[in-house]
């Protein structure tokens, strides 16, 4: 018996055919060609053969392994924290400038003082200083310079190493310039700037140069530009450069050789031993200094023990 289309029983009409199990509301004569559900256009893609409903396609990549780079990251799109360092840089900047009332005296700024690093005041427990000075910065030329850098330099960084790694490398290389300014530098130097974590990116590149067969003159050249900068205007941290440029490499180092087999666990003891390095060279330095604290009073040095 033949039902006039459109009416009951007429297999092609929408009360006969199956619904989408994502849209019930919708009928639809398609299905997965994997799993054989009904599905609706818009929760159907195309495979290499037939189309594959949302469900298989989640179910089929989870078995298939992603994409990672050299150092174990997963390719990312775009980055996220050198934004956000620069954001902080100039926030701190910027508040500097509204304490002071000056835009290139902000050092005079109660918050500058009492961040930035002084290898004796670190020593009389004010420990903050080796982290907080990396945010820190002498007038808006010097914070210019260091934001440009960390953006030309941080993004390609970030994407190589992923999000987790770049932040432990930026972190070693700030504390690594902290470390060579308060083994070696003047007890009374007063130290802040980005520069000693963007040396350890400077460091990272060329490591990552080097690992990845590249062309590696450009970067050794922008190196030996701002090596001999560093040694040639007066004011500039040789040795917060140095320890910066020598604790990234380090670092960046340690994330691209490690071996393929168990890489995470490889790179977090080695990223865990630079860190204690870091610890063990400053604690032996405030023992040196023997709980010496010392201060500047109308222009006159004097020091007083502590222990």
């Amino acid at each position: 018996m033949n039902v006039p289309p459109g009416q009951a029983g007429d297999p092609n009409s929408p009360q006969a055919m199956p619904t989408c199990p994502r849209h019930p509301d919708r009928p639809t004569g398609l299905s997965c060609t994997r799993c054989g559900r009904p599905a609706c256009p818009e929760c159907l893609r195309d495979a290499s053969v037939g189309q594959h409903c949302v469900d298989c396609v989640k179910q089929g990549q989870r078995g298939v392994r992603q994409p990672v780079t050299v150092a174990g990251a997963r390719l990312g799109s775009k980055p996220v924290l050198v934004p956000a360092l620069i954001a902080v840089n100039v926030l701190l900047y910027v508040l500097t400038v509204a304490q002071a009332g000056s835009v290139s005296g902000n050092n005079t700024a109660p918050l500058f003082q009492t961040w930035a690093l002084v290898p004796v005041q670190v020593a009389t427990g004010q420990w903050w200083r080796v982290f907080t000075s990396a945010f820190l910065h002498f007038g808006l030329i010097h914070l210019l310079i260091n934001m440009i850098a960390l953006w030309i330099v941080g993004r390609e960084m970030e994407l190589l190493l992923g999000r987790v790694r770049f932040a432990a490398v930026y972190l070693l290389s700030l504390l690594g310039g902290s470390m060579f300014v308060f083994l070696f530098s003047s007890a009374f130097t007063q130290a802040a700037g980005a520069s000693t974590a963007l040396y350890g990116l400077f460091g990272g590149v060329a490591v990552a140069a080097w690992r990845l067969k590249l062309n590696m003159r450009p970067i050794l050249l922008v190196i030996g530009i701002n090596v001999v900068l560093t040694v040639s205007i007066p004011g500039i941290s040789l040795f917060g450069h140095l320890g910066g440029l020598v604790l990234g490499a380090a670092a960046t180092a340690a994330l691209l050789y490690a071996p393929a087999a168990r890489r995470n666990l490889w790179q977090t003891v080695a990223l865990t031993g630079l860190f204690l390095v870091i610890v063990v060279a400053m604690l032996t330095r405030d023992a040196m200094l023997g709980g010496t604290v010392c201060d500047v009073l109308q222009g006159r040095r004097f020091c007083l023990r502590t222990n």
